[in-house]
């Protein structure tokens, strides 16, 4: 049907739909006659507009008390302030820690010759790791298993490299080394960043590398500090700033509820 021929049936239907209209003299009666239902709809809006109710106290004090349990627990281990893992990290001065609070991606950035270099993870690993195990509960805790992302830029070179790891039991193993034409591709974050990195060919999956090949890309990152020291350091700042983001979230949560 063409838009003309419907636009002139719509305006001989017009008249039609004006006169099955309501009288306006009827209006009254078809208020009237609705009583019951007006009376049912504000009975059950009144309990939704009544306030919070025993329940959110009850909340309220279990969250303060999960709170009070977790600051003691940090005081007593001495995980309130700063460890000394992450002190002897931080001066050892190689690495640059970017840790925003809120934020479950931490990177590690430094500099080698003209070199940039940033590694980065998540403390999400962490949750992923606990639920594996929770599935074998008989079965004992594996060791932290983490995905670990390391890119590689040169002020003498427009391409980046990016490295896929796995860090487990105190090493950082390659996954896949990607070749990018551009640096800045390479290392951004962003959505469309990655829809593009997704629709290139970046490289084989590490292990199908010759084996002496694998060894002299092992080396190249051994070099620049991708060590057994940084294996250990990730999941244990992981795992403190995980315990840390519980507690801003019980804080967080804990004051909402309460308000």
């Amino acid at each position: 049907m063409s838009a003309l021929r419907a636009l002139q049936q719509l305006k001989l239907a017009a008249p039609r739909l004006r006169l099955a209209a309501v009288p306006l003299a009827r209006l009254p009666l078809l208020a009237a006659a609705t009583p019951v239902a007006a009376r049912a709809f504000s009975a059950s809006t009144s309990s939704r507009t009544a306030g919070p109710g025993p329940s959110t106290a009850q909340l309220a004090a279990r969250l303060q008390e999960e709170l009070k349990y977790e600051i003691t627990a940090a005081e007593e281990a001495g995980t309130d302030g700063v460890p000394a893992f992450l002190a002897d990290f931080r001066e050892s001065g190689i690495w640059t820690i970017e840790d925003a609070q809120g934020n479950d991606e931490v990177f590690l950035t430094r500099t080698f010759g003209d070199e940039n270099i940033r590694v980065m993870f998540s403390i999400a690993d962490l949750q992923a790791s606990e639920e594996d195990f929770e599935e074998e509960p008989e079965a004992e805790a594996p060791p932290t298993e983490m995905r670990v992302s390391l890119s590689i830029t040169k002020t003498s070179s427009p391409a980046g490299l990016n490295v896929d790891l796995y860090c487990a039991e105190g090493a950082l193993e390659p996954a896949m080394v990607s070749f990018f034409a551009s640096g800045a591709l390479a290392r951004d974050l962003t959505i469309d960043a990655d829809f593009k990195r997704r629709t290139l060919y970046v490289g084989p999956h590490f292990e199908t590398l010759d084996s002496s090949l694998q060894e002299s890309f092992k080396r190249f990152l051994v070099e620049r500090d991708i060590n057994a020291a940084l294996a250990r350091f990730i999941p244990e700042y992981a795992h403190w700033k995980e315990q840390r983001e519980y507690v801003q979230w019980l804080e967080g949560v804990s004051k909402f509820v309460a308000a």
